[in-house]
């Protein structure tokens, strides 16, 4: 296709050849423009009545956490409940010295003279394991020893226990390299609960738990998703606290509603170039003598850019790289490093020049994350990118190398993938090298590409599972 140049005297006088564009051919926005109406000003603002009742039921949890319950057993699981609603960010510092305390008596004894006397209750074991190594603190594994047999399997008087094992399946995703009986604990409770789903066929409420446990564990999770999804079966446990419930709903629609006007600056202007973004950063940081910050997020998309530019020149040479050539590329060209190092721009005192040298060296979390976007997204979208004109994805790559199926492909993805969980998992581990509030920036990405690349192409194909998350996440809120 040709177009006639101008007539103005600086034009040629040739006819110039349009490029030939590649289209994507992405389906219209499943939106339209909902997210571009303007909130009625009367929503926006605060009632009085709600905040006050927002404080007052904030400081009756942070009572039960601090002075409440002497029964270990009964702050583990507050502690449990508090995070999976969603309201954690609200008693950081109460619960880090509760599980430092859990963490002293389970040192001092090995969990056999504490103050939990559930030794022999899997759930339990595997709860403590799991909140202990969520918050950084190294537990170790042989504690779950005690549920192996003579022949050192997992014993069989287990398999009827669905809460125990999915407490224990839960703590199994928090395991690191060479745990290897955190990857038998994986797979007996994986295997188990899938046939337990047949009996609990007249349960719904427990069955659901299993199936979405199964597909979404907590560790893999997105806090605020994990809320949405966590409120209604807590408020159908009969021994759920009332308080935190009102709580965990009243601070969901706020987050909905009334908080919009605490949005960060760069989600309210989402169309400003990208230039002016910087430009804005900058001049808010230069405030508070921080505007270096930007300098870094400013590096990190050079090197996206320069990424994208490697691909396009092999794209149109028509080469197809390595898989060791392709992953030096397009683990930044998955743009990690940059976002990781663009989240802790506004982090304030949290961060340093120090933590910003770590995270824009590509450190061990950050390419683990990289690792698990870059062959997720590959292995669910290399067959649409590759029918409108694409450069070679890893699956491509990794075939022609290696002279394998597509299937064998994938079972070498999945076990690299698993990999880098441990690897993620090895690096919350105290001492860490940036504070936690850190690195939950680089495992939220890693937790957002396992929502949107599982099992499909969520990001370009959005119709479906993402519009349902989206939808229970920014339009409907929580019946109160």
């Amino acid at each position: 296709m040709y177009v006639q140049a101008s007539n103005g005297p600086f034009s040629p006088k040739k006819n110039i050849p349009e490029p030939a564009r590649r289209t994507a051919n992405y389906h219209p926005s499943i939106w339209g423009d909902h997210f571009l109406k303007y909130v009625n000003s009367d929503c926006m603002k605060s009632d009085g009545a709600i905040e006050q009742q927002h404080e007052q039921l904030k400081e009756e949890v942070r009572k039960m956490i601090v002075g409440g319950s002497d029964e270990a057993v009964q702050q583990l699981k507050l502690i449990d409940a508090i995070q999976r609603l969603g309201v954690s960010y609200h008693f950081e510092g109460e619960i880090d010295v509760a599980l430092k305390n859990h963490l002293v008596n389970f040192n001092d004894s090995f969990g056999k003279c504490n103050k939990i006397s559930d030794e022999d209750d899997l759930y339990m074991v595997a709860l403590r394991f799991r909140l202990l190594r969520q918050q950084g603190h190294y537990v170790s594994c042989d504690v779950f020893n005690k549920f192996k047999n003579g022949e050192r399997k997992f014993k069989e008087s287990l398999i009827n226990d669905m809460q125990g094992l999915l407490s224990l399946y839960e703590s199994a995703h928090l395991r690191v390299h060479e745990e290897d009986i955190l990857d038998e604990a994986l797979e007996f409770t994986t295997s188990h609960l899938e046939q337990m789903l047949n009996s609990l066929s007249n349960n719904t409420l427990s069955a659901s738990q299993v199936v979405y446990a199964l597909n979404m564990p907590i560790r893999k999770g997105l806090t605020r998703l994990e809320a949405r999804h966590y409120i209604p079966i807590y408020q159908q446990d009969n021994s759920h606290n009332e308080t935190l419930l009102k709580l965990a709903k009243l601070d969901f629609n706020m987050w909905d509603i009334n908080s919009a006007n605490q949005l960060p600056e760069y989600m309210r202007h989402v169309y400003a170039t990208l230039l002016d973004v910087y430009k804005e950063m900058e001049e808010e940081l230069s405030k508070e003598g921080k505007s270096y910050h930007v300098e870094y997020a400013k590096e990190g998309m050079k090197q996206l850019v320069r990424a994208y530019s490697h691909e396009a020149s092999w794209y149109h040479k028509g080469y197809v790289p390595t898989m060791e050539e392709y992953m030096e590329v397009a683990l930044v060209s998955g743009a990690h490093i940059m976002l990781a190092t663009t989240s802790f721009v506004g982090m304030g005192e949290l961060v340093t020049k120090q933590a910003f040298d770590f995270v824009s060296n590509n450190p061990l979390i950050v390419k683990a994350s990289s690792v698990i976007g870059r062959l997720a997204d590959d292995m669910v979208g290399h067959e649409f990118e590759q029918e409108r004109g694409h450069v070679a994805s890893a699956v491509e790559c990794y075939m022609k190398q290696h002279s394998v199926t597509k299937e064998e492909t994938f079972i070498e993805f999945n076990k690299r993938i698993t990999n880098a969980w441990k690897d993620m998992n090895q690096e919350c581990i105290s001492p860490t090298a940036v504070p936690m509030a850190l690195l939950e920036r680089v495992l939220n990405l890693a937790r957002v590409i396992n929502l949107v690349y599982k099992d499909e192409d969520g990001y370009t194909h959005a119709k479906t599972r993402i519009k349902n998350f989206v939808t229970s996440l920014l339009i409907e809120s929580v019946p109160i």
